[in-house]
């Protein structure tokens, strides 16, 4: 026996009510993203990246629904961006990835310079350079021979995985520098600064702005006899200044058409240096939880978040 007409209406008119909903509900969808952000395996690199969640989670506004991170190092990074598998580098350091942000130009575009003008180099201990100590008269990485034996022979570097450590193999034997270069973490590294300052020994270390350590110790950087200058650690000898560090966001082309508007609040988003080694202390040196630190300095500066996310506010 059929159904009556009343009952096949009805149930036509159900099934279609809840395709309708259906729709509406993966339109809601589609417009929120997912970003995909690298994670560099420095402290800034995550505080960025905190920030940048914190930021998304409190203006969906800027069509973001989700803010994946991943934790890889530079090379991998970009990479990453090449395949499509990485949305958003928020931490790129320039000038060190010129060369990664160029092979990548196809699929990730530089956006905009979260902050700049930052040093990086070699430091010593500010105490191990007064008179009669150890490095007393250090003033220029050109002396370092003079002071390898008070220096135990090493140049204490970074993590492998930083470019910053292949520049300072070619400095190192660009200067002529009898040094061994010792890399393995950065955790590593700073334990060793760390365990120098307490017995006030010398020791040599790379550094950069930003970073919490120059909140902790007094360091002193030496001086170069001869200024950053372009193809020096490509095509050059190696025996020149590091260029200043710069910040930079880079996005994907997919993303800039899948969450426009958050790449828009990526062409505003700035920090300045000195707020971020503040910050930098408060996370890995007081031990406090980066999210928590970042939703505090989202909240206390509104003015600010207000001019990065602009319409999105």
């Amino acid at each position: 026996m059929k159904p009556p007409l009343r009952t096949v209406r009805l149930v036509l008119a159900l099934v279609l009510a809840v395709a309708t909903l259906a729709a509406c509900g993966a339109s809601g969808a589609n417009d929120s993203v997912t970003v995909r952000a690298a994670q560099f395996p420095w402290s800034a690199a995550k505080l960025t990246n905190a920030i940048l969640a914190e930021v998304v989670a409190g203006h969906p506004g800027l069509g973001v629904g989700e803010f994946k991170t991943i934790q890889v190092g530079p090379a991998t990074a970009w990479a990453g961006a090449q395949r499509g598998d990485v949305d958003l580098l928020s931490e790129v350091a320039m000038p060190n990835q010129k060369k990664l942000a160029a092979k990548a130009a196809e699929k990730i575009e530089m956006v905009h310079q979260t902050y700049g003008g930052a040093e990086q180099g070699w430091y010593v201990p500010t105490y191990a350079t007064a008179p009669g100590q150890p490095l007393a008269g250090l003033k220029s990485v050109t002396q370092l021979n003079d002071y390898a034996a008070a220096l135990d022979g090493k140049l204490i570097d970074s993590d492998p995985s930083f470019l910053t450590t292949e520049q300072n193999t070619k400095r190192l034997a660009g200067y002529k520098l009898n040094l061994e270069q010792v890399s393995s973490s950065e955790a590593a590294q700073l334990a060793e600064l760390r365990r120098a300052y307490e017995r006030r020994s010398p020791i040599l270390v790379y550094l950069y702005h930003p970073h919490y350590v120059f909140e902790e110790f007094e360091m002193t950087k030496l001086d170069e006899p001869t200024p950053a200058k372009d193809g020096c650690f490509d095509t050059g000898d190696g025996a020149c200044a590091m260029p200043d560090y710069a910040a930079w966001t880079a996005a994907s082309k997919e993303l800039q058409t899948s969450a426009p508007r958050f790449v828009s609040m990526l062409q505003r988003f700035e920090l300045p240096v000195p707020d971020v080694e503040q910050m930098l202390k408060r996370v890995d040196l007081d031990n406090e939880d980066v999210e928590e630190v970042a939703r505090d300095y989202v909240a206390r500066h509104p003015e600010l978040v207000r001019k990065w996310v602009g319409a999105a506010a």
